[in-house]
């Protein structure tokens, strides 16, 4: 359904270049959940930004790649075409809820103004349909509470109202921008299994963005790892936690809390990620990895086929895998 094709996209500012998305690949088909992992700044949700064609430009710029949707190149569209199959066909759901919905417009008319826009429906009939959605997405009361303003609704009910929104027209194919930040662990519970539940009554493509291991274990059925703007392994969900074959995939891994560890000390990568604007040379990692040689800090590892469902981009990927 989506095929993105060594996308690359860069920041230009007044101390130089950010090469924040250096030539990431991967592919989501209908019905499957793709996880995008990665440290904040690793380029998760500029990828996402660029797919839906919502960069700021400038600063942002698209320098290469494709976006694939349905066989059609989205990066190649103008701009009027692009409109319209947002929302219609692809949507995207933000991180942060609150910021997002207008604060000062109850939240059906904001579910009900994409039918208006998009399917030419009356205000009244917009509205009967924003109850149905709030109710879909167990709002409680939704027929009561569809007059209510964002800063009247709890944080997950917000996020659950941003999930309907994305889900108004029925799109193929949703995008998730870590939609479960700042919420607590039993929400984020129940907005995965909402999400989870959706795509399958709904046959829809569904990336997810995030920075949690833990939050798509259940639902992921494959995982793109990022860093420094490079896809560095991909595989299935259950292949990759049981045996990554990257470091910095193993790092994520055992930063994890565990129920079996308790009391002893909680794993943590060592540094920082890179500076965008002076990445260094060979592997972005190695300045980071306990397990770094000589190749390491010149040469740029290919995306070595690992099987052929999952790719590592890591000289030594089978010391890693088998360690």
């Amino acid at each position: 359904m989506l095929d993105v094709r060594d996308l690359r996209v860069e920041f230009r500012t007044r101390d130089g270049v950010a090469r924040a998305v250096n030539g990431v690949s991967w592919a989501v088909d209908a019905g499957e959940t793709l996880a995008v992992l990665g440290e904040s700044g690793s380029g998760k949700s500029v990828t996402a930004q660029a797919v839906m064609g919502i960069l700021d430009v400038p600063p942002g710029r698209i320098t290469g790649g494709e976006v694939l949707f349905k066989g059609r190149d989205l990066l190649r569209m103008k701009e009027d075409e692009r409109r319209r199959i947002r929302g219609a066909e692809m949507a995207m759901i933000f991180q942060d809820a609150l910021s997002s919905l207008n604060p000062v417009v109850p939240v059906g008319d904001q579910l009900g103004e994409m039918f208006v826009v998009h399917r030419g429906m009356s205000r009244k009939d917009a509205r009967a349909r924003a109850v149905e959605l709030m109710d879909r997405v167990r709002i409680p009361a939704a027929r009561q509470r569809v007059g209510d303003y964002p800063h009247q609704f709890s944080g997950g009910m917000r996020q659950r109202i941003m999930i309907a929104m994305a889900l108004a027209l029925e799109p193929a194919l949703i995008i998730a921008d870590e939609p479960t930040t700042a919420l607590d662990v039993t929400v984020q519970a129940q907005v995965m299994d909402l999400l989870a539940e959706l795509r399958r009554e709904y046959r829809m493509g569904l990336v997810l963005i995030t920075h949690d291991l833990g939050v798509v274990a259940d639902v992921a059925d494959r995982i793109a790892v990022m860093y420094a703007g490079r896809i560095v392994e991909s595989a299935p969900v259950h292949d990759l936690y049981r045996a990554p074959a990257h470091p910095y995939t193993r790092g994520l891994l055992d930063s994890i809390p565990r129920l079996d560890r308790k009391g002893h000390a909680l794993h943590a990568i060592k540094g920082l990620p890179p500076n965008l604007m002076d990445i260094p040379p060979g592997c972005a990692f190695h300045p980071r990895c306990p397990a770094a040689r000589d190749v390491c800090r010149t040469d740029v590892p290919p995306p070595h086929p690992v099987d052929e469902h999952r790719g590592s981009a890591c000289h030594f990927w089978r010391e890693c895998l088998h360690d």
